[in-house]
């Protein structure tokens, strides 16, 4: 007989157990875009109406999908381990802390003018908060896939990268925070990132080595996986930004104090680094296009994995536009635009193809509550 999660459950309660953290991948996206539209050159009030509307809109996503996940985890205790278990589920957990690392850094450029300094205390809180959860599963992701799953190379793909990207991109969003804290404060959130963008571009280059390797072994992993060709660019932009964004409030930071050439050496070399990690991010850009052409001759099937194709599309916008901002270069600028357009175009795709799957009821499904058959990336 064909499988019918909802049979045994009223609806609600249905939808509700097989709520997945693939849906937090739409904050992400969706929050990146926000921040991208607040980076165009044009200061327009339509743009900043635009771009404070996203982040509302992203903002009120994240606490749906929080809402909706702590019920899952509370109401279906029994749906816990599978998912935990589960070789791609389990992944998307990261995308809970970077979806709120970006609505933090929107926090601080939306929240201050309208609410005013007392933000920043809120920002911090969730800071600390977002920090705590990326290490979490920066760590029990990976001892996971250690110890209970099961993993094969063929299997492979960049989705891995998920988990422990999640602390690099709270250390991306530290750098937006320290200009608002006492310098104590500010030093000490500066070492945090530092650590957590270190701890997670380490893992991040050697997966992406894996993922390289699976690729001239085995390939192109399935249509269901197309998004997974742009996950490797991700952890790229985002290192390149928050290397920029640390390296510049450095000196502020540390100004007074024996550590101020080593802060300024920070920003320095945070610059060469940020332009070594955009050179490697375009590669991939570029390499991650020619794998949707091919996909697309295939008719890719749609599945929540599609929002993977908005966030390092966006992360790697931020950063060549502020690679414009510190070099004066106008090419950077010029490129910024045509990937903010393109990101544009992207989100508003997916975003209609989610609500069409929603309409639908295609994408309430639990790939850990599903027969072994059945499509992972499908949430």
């Amino acid at each position: 007989m064909p499988y019918h999660p909802f049979s045994r459950l009223p609806e609600p309660l249905a939808f509700i157990r097989h709520f997945t953290p693939n849906w937090f991948a739409m904050t992400m996206g969706t929050g990146v875009l926000a921040l991208v539209v607040a980076q165009l050159p044009w200061r327009l009030p339509v743009l900043r109406g635009l771009s404070e509307g996203l982040w509302g809109f992203g903002v009120l996503l994240f606490a749906v999908f929080s809402l909706l996940f702590l019920a899952r985890l509370l109401l279906f205790r029994d749906t816990v381990k599978p998912m935990l278990l589960h070789p791609v589920q389990s992944m998307f957990l990261g995308a809970i802390p970077m979806g709120l690392a970006v609505l933090i850094k929107g926090l601080l450029l939306f929240g201050v003018p309208r609410w005013g300094e007392s933000v920043h205390a809120l920002a911090l809180a969730l800071w600390w908060l977002d920090a705590a959860l990326a290490l979490l599963a920066a760590l029990v992701v990976p001892y996971l896939m250690f110890t209970r799953q099961s993993h094969a190379l063929e299997k492979l793909t960049a989705v891995w990268l998920l988990p422990i990207v999640a602390p690099e991109v709270a250390a991306s969003t530290a750098a937006a925070l320290v200009p608002q804290l006492a310098p104590e404060a500010a030093r000490q959130l500066l070492v945090v990132g530092f650590v957590l963008w270190g701890m997670s571009l380490a893992l991040a280059f050697a997966l992406i080595t894996l993922v390289l390797l699976r690729l001239a072994l085995h390939k192109l992993p399935g249509t269901d996986f197309a998004a997974t060709s742009w996950l490797p660019l991700g952890p790229l932009a985002t290192g390149c930004l928050g290397l920029l964004g640390m390296g510049q409030v450095a000196p502020l930071a540390f100004a007074g104090t024996p550590l101020l050439g080593a802060a300024e050496l920070a920003r320095d070399l945070g610059l060469l680094g940020g332009l070594a990690l955009w050179g490697a991010g375009l590669w991939w850009l570029l390499t991650a296009t020619l794998f949707t052409r091919h996909y697309l001759r295939d008719d890719m099937p749609f599945n929540l994995g599609w929002w993977g194709f908005t966030f390092p599309l966006g992360v790697f916008t931020l950063a060549t536009f502020e690679l414009q901002a510190l070099t004066g270069m106008a090419a950077f600028g010029l490129i910024g635009l045509l990937l903010a357009a393109q990101l544009a175009a992207v989100w508003l795709l997916v975003l209609l193809r989610t609500l069409a799957g929603i309409w639908h009821g295609e994408l309430f499904r639990a790939p850990c509550l599903m027969p072994a058959n059945s499509t992972a990336l499908r949430g």
